[in-house]
């Protein structure tokens, strides 16, 4: 199937690859920028979904562990009030009050602390080892607030091990409901430190515990300075207490880092835990890969581009090149005017156009007189000198732009006049004749005056129905006429409208010398 014109002459165009070559690219640009944005929301949806799932496993094992102290906290509890447990023997009353849950690694110490704070039962030691820890924030916190339940402390330092720890606590009540006393587990931080630190969070990620007060428990990776600090005022825990759990991007008033905070409150205890990465962290496999396609995409876009402009470029210079091949095809060398190819396409066009209108015509047909004999006589060169001479002169007799001068050939030329009749034609053969009349080759010694041309002129009247394919025939023979009647002058025709079913009328008349 073949394309329209117009489809051809637009994919031809210079103009069009150009466009298309600098279209591309930027094509080329856009598509991979959304990918890369699709792929930099992967990474951070990725960087969402692994922050849940640490999220959930963190708080998962806390809240377990810390529901088995909180068991054998109420059993303590429970079993103080049992009858007879009062009157059995230290040793057996140990065994009674406390579970195998006292022996696990990270827990410190389990105590039962009277009303004054003295140690009286230690799960570890008969007899207790003496400590008072009637000053500690949870023991006051329960003497003054019965029915509290659970009491998770501040991170503190053991007084028994000399280790930092949290210590979970129960109230005790005696039976007329007045303050009996506190039981007790203490929380090693190492338990959370260590459960904190198999996590991999790149190298600006950092896992938090909080007290609902703002208190640090614990942070990862480990500052002591951290440890115990209150952060309550920070724009970032403000928005971890106003829900139960989320995900948002803030700036650490710690270091002033960008992460991803994903948190949630530990079960239905007073902590809030948190996972934060880092945005740099987040993106940093992403900006690499984006660095590397980025400059894969430009180089490509780039030699696109290239290729597009010199392909674009050759095909300007093409172009240009088969211009000037076609007006050199139509050309004649020597002269520069129009050669005998381009006579007879225009002469067809112009019968063409001629036929069934009422447009006069005429064709003047010029031959230097003895133009042989000046090649003979001053050689080629001269000779050529004379023909470029004439072309000047027969363009110079005509300035319409629809007239035509052309070299059909040797010595011979002609001069298609538009719109113009046997008189008008006169006219420019005699201005024709005046012109030669000036030519001279003052190098080969020729002389204005010493060169002449015979001319034949054919017209046809502005009739309808005239035809002109015998006008060319007609000037020629005129031409002739000329010649045989010593040169140096005009000789015409007239092509009269015909009939279909006779040949034309032609006259014939003399013209200037």
């Amino acid at each position: 199937m073949r394309l329209p014109f117009r489809t051809t002459r637009w994919l031809r165009s210079s103009r069009t690859w150009s466009i298309l070559g600098t279209l591309a690219p930027i094509g080329m640009l856009i598509v991979s920028g959304l990918m890369l944005l699709d792929l930099r929301q992967d990474a951070w949806d990725k960087a969402q979904e692994t922050s849940r799932n640490l999220l959930q496993v963190i708080e998962r094992d806390i809240a377990r562990n810390i529901e088995i102290v909180d068991l054998s906290l109420r059993a303590v509890v429970d079993n103080l009030s049992a009858p007879g447990v009062s009157g059995i023997s230290p040793e057996l009353r140990q065994l009674v009050l406390f579970d195998r849950s006292v022996t696990a690694t990270d827990i410190g110490v389990m105590l039962v602390l009277d009303e004054n704070g003295d140690s009286i039962i230690d799960a570890n030691a008969v007899p207790a080892r003496h400590v008072n820890n009637a000053d500690r924030d949870y023991f006051r916190t329960h003497r003054a607030q019965p029915g509290l339940g659970l009491v998770i402390s501040r991170p503190v330092l053991s007084r028994l091990l000399g280790v930092p720890i949290v210590v979970l606590s129960r109230r005790i009540d005696k039976a007329d409901g007045r303050f009996g006393g506190v039981v007790l587990i203490s929380l090693k931080l190492s338990y959370f430190s260590q459960l904190f630190a198999n996590i991999g969070l790149g190298s600006e990620g950092a896992i938090n515990l909080y007290l609902r007060d703002g208190t640090r428990i614990m942070r990862h990776p480990y500052v002591e300075a951290d440890i115990g600090a209150n952060v309550a005022g920070a724009p970032t825990f403000q928005r971890f207490v106003s829900d139960r759990g989320g995900h948002f991007v803030g700036t650490s008033v710690r270091d002033g880092i960008e992460r991803l905070y994903t948190y949630t409150q530990v079960g239905n205890l007073p902590l809030i835990l948190n996972v934060a990465l880092a945005t740099e962290d987040i993106e940093a496999e992403w900006r690499a890969k984006a660095l590397v396609i980025g400059l894969i995409v430009l180089t490509l876009c780039g030699l696109t581009i290239g290729l597009s402009l010199l392909f674009g470029r050759e095909l300007r210079h093409r172009a240009t090149m088969q211009a000037e091949l076609a007006r050199l095809s139509v050309t004649d060398a020597l002269t520069g005017l129009p050669n005998r190819r381009r006579f007879e396409d225009e002469f067809a066009g112009w019968a063409a156009r001629a036929a069934g209108t009422a447009t006069p015509r005429a064709l003047l047909v010029v031959d230097a007189d003895h133009f042989k004999s000046v090649n003979d006589r001053y050689g080629h060169a001269v000779g050529d000198a004379v023909l470029r001479g004439l072309a000047e002169c027969l363009s110079a007799s005509v300035h319409r732009p629809g007239d035509l001068v052309c070299r059909v050939g040797g010595e011979e030329f002609v001069m298609l006049l538009a719109d113009t009749d046997e008189t008008g034609a006169q006219r420019i053969a005699e201005k024709v004749h005046a012109e030669v009349a000036k030519l001279g080759v003052a190098s080969a010694g020729i002389a204005p005056g010493s060169i002449t041309v015979s001319v034949g002129l054919a017209s046809c009247p502005g009739q309808a129905g005239t035809v002109l394919p015998d006008l060319y025939r007609l000037a020629d023979a005129a031409l002739y006429e000329a010649k045989a009647a010593g040169r140096n002058r005009t000789r015409s025709a007239r092509l009269r409208e015909i009939t279909p079913a006779g040949p034309p009328f032609v006259t014939s008349a003399l013209g200037t010398a």
